[in-house]
């Protein structure tokens, strides 16, 4: 019940950012709203995640991780219910801002409370695979169940329906879930926080921004080297920080950052991938919302079967096969879209995007669990937010490259499915194993 309390509320998160995506043609309709717009709509979202996740599980860990998970359903379900409301897509930009605020609250959250009611390797894995399962499902089922509500009801109800669901979680919460604490909860770092938002907002707006100003306007040449020079700053600042907001010695382990990788890389390009598909699906096939989410939902059956399979897997030890699997399929996907048209099959179209389901299956349990595995218990909710927080960063790019950089992404899905495949014999070799090793004898000392 823990288990499925805590899927509740990844389902909820999961599914907002999918949600969306097959309602934006309605919304830039009823809105007014430019590609730019459109993206923000995504990337409001995602950016906010990726920057407060790592805060979200401190605080968890600090003040109790029940109550934070509560207060963060509470937060996303008003967030959502304003967001049905918006009067303009500046509006809505805004109310998914505070959506987000409320989701930094759960998923890092939920997976600190899985690690530690699940404290068998094996069961935990396992626990992790349903987990990437609940995960896949809930973005592939987003389209469908937007597509049915946009055609029936309008583009403002696939906001209303995560109101019965929160509060089912609430209740559920409540009832199941034990409250639970880091034994010794690190320090809040304000200035580490702060050149984490900066440097993702200055980021996303300038590869959003960048198609309209040509790529060389002086103001998005500010905004990457602002970008560029918040990165190096907060490298430099955490690793004089006793306690730090994004610990460098997690990167240590070569699985925890070949899984940060690899988490960025494929769902920047399953999130791209997805923002451009349903754009395409309906303006360029001409597709009502319904039957563009249809066309998607070979991604749910690819994630819901691969996941649990990639779980099972990782819990064998066979992460290197779970990866390989990931890259391969996520290239296979690519070349099939490299030239696609308004006269492409459409089943050559859904086969792809089933790939990509295929790809995003077997990648998600071999990030989660590298972040957690090797690391005591007491930073679970740190590390589960920076695995959570690899995978918004890689959605918010994802999106903000596709956008403006429609018709070469599909190369980058190529490329970026070898380096995976690359990154899966970097990730499992022996050097690996004795990088886990030595990483967690150094934090259990300090």
């Amino acid at each position: 019940m823990i288990l499925a309390t805590c899927c509740l509320s990844l389902f909820l998160v999961t599914m907002d950012i999918t949600i969306v995506n097959v309602a934006l043609p309605a919304i830039g309709r009823d809105l007014g709203a430019s590609m730019s717009g459109l993206q923000w709509a995504i990337d409001g979202y995602t950016v906010v995640l990726a920057s407060f996740l790592v805060l979200g599980g401190s605080i968890a860990d600090r003040f109790g991780r029940r109550r934070v998970f509560q207060v963060g359903l509470v937060t996303f379900t008003a967030g959502s219910l304003l967001c049905s409301c918006a009067p303009t897509i500046e509006a809505l930009v805004a109310f998914r801002v505070v959506q987000a605020i409320g989701g930094t609250m759960l998923n890092p959250v939920a997976m600190s409370i899985i690690v530690n009611a699940f404290t068998d390797p094996k069961q935990r894995a396992q626990a992790i695979g349903v987990w990437a399962g609940v995960h896949g499902l809930a973005m592939a089922i987003g389209p469908l169940v937007g597509g049915a509500l946009v055609e029936s009801v309008g583009w403002r109800a696939i906001f209303w329906v995560n109101a019965p669901i929160a509060a089912v979680a609430i209740a559920a919460t409540r009832r199941f879930v034990p409250e639970s604490r880091a034994e010794r909860p690190r320090r809040f770092d304000p200035i580490g926080q702060l050149l984490i938002v900066v440097g993702l907002a200055t980021l996303t707006t300038a590869l959003i921004e960048a198609r309209g100003a040509g790529g060389h306007a002086l103001p998005i040449a500010g905004a990457f080297a602002v970008a560029v020079a918040a990165l190096a700053a907060l490298v430099a600042y955490e690793r004089r920080r006793a306690e730090p907001l994004v610990d460098p010695r997690f990167f240590r382990s070569l699985p925890f950052s070949v899984a940060t990788l690899v988490a960025v890389i494929a769902f920047a390009m399953f999130n791209g991938g997805l923002f451009l598909a349903s754009l395409y699906l309906q303006q360029t096939r001409g597709l009502p919302a319904f039957r563009a989410g249809l066309c998607l939902m070979p991604i749910a059956a690819a994630l819901v079967v691969c996941s649990p399979v990639s779980g099972r897997l990782v819990g064998a030890g066979r992460t290197r096969e779970a990866l390989v699997a990931s890259g391969v399929t996520l290239a296979l996907g690519a070349l099939l879209l490299l030239r696609v048209d308004s006269h492409t099959p459409l089943a050559q179209v859904v086969s792809a995007l089933a790939l990509f389901g295929v790809a995003l299956g077997f990648a998600n349990a071999p990030i989660t669990n590298a972040a957690v595995s090797g690391m005591p218990r007491a930073q679970a909710g740190v590390a589960a937010a920076l695995a959570a927080t690899s995978r918004q960063i890689g959605a918010t790019l994802g999106v903000a490259i596709a956008g403006s950089a429609a018709d070469p992404f599909w190369w980058l899905v190529l490329v970026g499915g070898v380096t995976i495949v690359g990154l899966a014999y970097v990730a499992t070799g022996a050097l690996a194993q004795r990088s886990v090793v030595a990483l967690r004898s150094l934090v259990e000392r300090s």
